[in-house]
């Protein structure tokens, strides 16, 4: 800073308090009881007031005392601030999702996106129609995009462990496997040894061929033939509805008790079969993460408790 430049004013802002309780009551002692302080205390306030206003603002007339005109002038104002700073100090409050104007940014996975987007607006319409979504695809390093506000929300397979991230896990969902009716793998019970034995199609951003399946079938010392890879479950799903090749799709425990994942409805609606894996395959966590700044954000409460709905109905 220039040595010359102008140096703000400290204000108080007890004494605002402070002048609004003495205007209003027109007594040391009244105003002292206002303020949870003593009279003396009080007294010495209303001498600090005199000074800067350059004005007495209370004068004795008998036994009360009376506000001077620029008292009288001040006392409106005087109110307006402490309104002002009540308000400006207060906790925040609900946000109504009927007035929200906003667009969120989510990053998931293609599968989760479907799923999120059909249900979220299903919700925004009945709820907050002036909400706007935008997915985006898993191309962002999820804790960076989250601190600087590219993101809004990452839902899926929270795989980042940022300090700073905050994290909600969702739902557990077992991988099943999807495959077209009428497909061999329908007839008669599914071994380790038949699953291996069909042709498979893997889903990998990075092309990976092998996965939890073929570490799970090593141990019965079984591999699989994986056909394609593609970066895409949707297209993997559509892939397994014309082909024999067998696609997997999360899905609910049968043990859970929970009503079927909305991660499955895209499988169903291509009239897919999902049958139990015959192997142990590590369970899929589906969670969200979102920066702190927005934990307290109304509009954002509003769209964590709206995904939560949506993925988890049985838990919300």
């Amino acid at each position: 800073m220039n040595s010359t430049d102008p140096v703000a004013p400290v204000v108080d802002a007890n004494l605002a308090v402070a002048l609004d309780a003495l205007l209003t009551e027109q007594s040391v002692t009244r105003a002292a009881a206002r303020m949870h302080t003593s009279p003396a205390a009080m007294s010495r306030t209303l001498g600090r007031l005199r000074r800067i206003l350059q004005d007495p603002l209370l004068v004795r007339a008998g036994q009360a005392m009376v506000p001077t005109p620029r008292a009288l002038a001040l006392r409106e104002e005087a109110a307006a601030v402490v309104r002002g700073l009540g308000a400006l100090l207060a906790p925040a409050t609900g946000v109504d999702p009927a007035t929200l104007r906003r667009t969120f940014s989510l990053q998931t996975a293609d599968l989760v996106g479907a799923a999120l987007a059909a249900g979220l607006l299903t919700l925004a319409g009945r709820e907050a129609p002036g909400i706007s979504l935008r997915f985006r695809a898993e191309e962002l390093e999820a804790g960076p995009a989250l601190r600087d506000g590219r993101v809004d929300l990452e839902v899926g397979a929270i795989e980042h462990v940022d300090p700073e991230t905050r994290v909600e896990d969702l739902v557990t969902l077992r991988m099943t496997a999807a495959v077209r009716p009428g497909h061999p793998l329908t007839e008669g019970p599914l071994t380790p040894a038949r699953f291996a034995a069909a042709e498979h199609v893997a889903v990998s951003r990075r092309g990976r061929f092998e996965g939890p399946v073929d570490t799970a079938l090593a141990e019965h010392g079984l591999g699989r033939r994986v056909a394609v890879v593609l970066p895409s479950h949707l297209a993997a799903l559509s892939l397994a509805a014309r082909t024999d090749v067998v696609a997997l799709v999360p899905a609910v425990p049968d043990t859970a008790g929970l009503p079927p994942s909305p991660l499955t409805e895209q499988a169903s609606a291509l009239g897919l079969r999902l049958l139990d894996v015959p192997l142990t395959l590590p369970p899929v966590s589906i969670g969200m993460a979102w920066h702190p700044r927005h934990t307290a954000d109304g509009a954002h409460h509003w769209l964590r408790t709206a995904v939560r709905r949506v993925l988890a109905p049985g838990a919300a």
